[in-house]
């Protein structure tokens, strides 16, 4: 393990009807799960669980099966719905009950497609950094990914050199559009190497690209009114690739919910502003009432690997 790895804590893996997912835990009380996006890893997080932590949370942190992972899963449904699904079987799997959930990028509206399209009895609470939604599912910028993964051989043509040249990274259709303060290049040949050189990773990301369209993230948005549950939308006011005004569209239909603007970051809130985020998440659990936990099993341990 690298030094992000032993930020999140132990390494553990998990086996679901269709396949593995890996996962780390850290620390014991109410129990937070990140969800990240697209071609990256858990360790978008390894600047916010720390201080959760400390904080007295336990953190729960998989790499999901979306191009940075290292255990295929060529039997698993990745379609967004398909993803959304494996997000709450895992829940059930390890037992864990009011979860608050934490999504950013096509991680947040994965979160979203899950609160409209499976039962909501282990989710507790809901954070949205900036994440997909209506319309943008992809974005704009990002419209290309869903295309490569239709030709055969572009998305390792793209991948491969992403992974080897880690500068090419910060291009204006890179993760620099994600970024405000630039990520190491440790970091960026970690999140692009399982695509550009397992070709059973990349048939999943593949698979999960595909499947990409905005009528998911439309079909959730349709659903918001039924989800009662709290919903902190912790919103980059600076991003230009998912702009605040998203996070109003999605506040406005939703029962529950309220913005807290974050500055000096764009889409990766994890990474720009880990102080921010953190704080945010502390205060959104530690103000929901107590009766709506239940530490006796939030607290418990998940299945070793």
């Amino acid at each position: 393990m690298n030094a992000d790895d032993d930020e999140l804590g132990p390494e553990r893996e998990v086996a679901l009807r269709d396949g593995t997912i890996r996962y780390h835990d850290a620390g014991s009380g109410p129990v937070v799960v990140f969800v990240h996006g697209a071609l990256v890893d858990a360790t978008l997080w390894a600047r916010v669980v720390p201080v959760l932590v400390d904080a007295g949370l336990r953190c729960i942190t998989p790499t999901w099966p979306l191009g940075a992972h290292r255990v295929p899963v060529p039997h698993m449904d990745l379609s967004p719905p398909g993803v959304a699904a494996v997000i709450d079987e895992f829940l059930g799997t390890l037992d864990l009950h009011d979860v608050t959930v934490v999504g950013n990028d096509t991680g947040g509206g994965l979160v979203q497609i899950l609160l409209a399209t499976t039962p909501r009895e282990r989710v507790g609470r809901v954070v949205l950094t900036p994440s997909d939604s209506f319309e943008a599912f992809f974005p704009p910028r990002f419209a290309f990914l869903p295309l490569l993964a239709h030709i055969p051989g572009a998305l390792a043509s793209f991948a491969k050199p992403a992974a080897r040249f880690p500068a090419i990274n910060r291009l204006p259709v890179g993760f620099s559009a994600l970024a405000k303060h630039p990520l190491g290049d440790d970091r960026l040949r970690r999140w692009m190497t399982p695509t550009a050189t397992d070709r059973r990773i990349r048939a999943d990301a593949g698979r999960f690209l595909r499947g990409v369209d905005r009528r998911h993230t439309l079909a959730a948005a349709d659903r918001f009114g039924e989800v009662d549950l709290p919903v902190l939308l912790a919103w980059a006011v600076e991003d230009r690739v998912f702009p605040i005004s998203l996070a109003h569209r999605i506040a406005a239909r939703l029962p529950n919910a309220r913005i807290a603007p974050v500055e000096d970051s764009f889409c990766f809130v994890p990474q720009d502003r880990p102080d921010r985020l953190a704080e945010l998440i502390r205060e959104f659990v530690r103000d929901e009432p107590a009766a709506r936990r239940d530490p006796s099993r939030a607290t418990q341990p998940g299945p070793a690997s």
